[in-house]
């Protein structure tokens, strides 16, 4: 396999489009949702973090 240095162009570009589609996927999601399952997810968040931290640490 040779290196390809277009491609080092190309990555940036790919990873962008990456992240603009999944803001665009997220917010669609969001707007369909309703509003008490949105705000539960919300307050859910910080126990979801807190088990992933924990989990890291061990």
């Amino acid at each position: 396999m040779t290196f390809d240095p277009a491609m080092l162009f190309a990555l940036p570009l790919i990873l962008a489009l990456g992240v603009i589609c999944l803001t665009v996927v997220c917010v669609v999601a969001l707007l369909r949702a309703r509003r008490t399952d949105t705000v539960s997810v919300v307050r859910a968040l910080p126990d979801l973090a807190a088990v992933f931290l924990r989990r890291r640490r061990r």
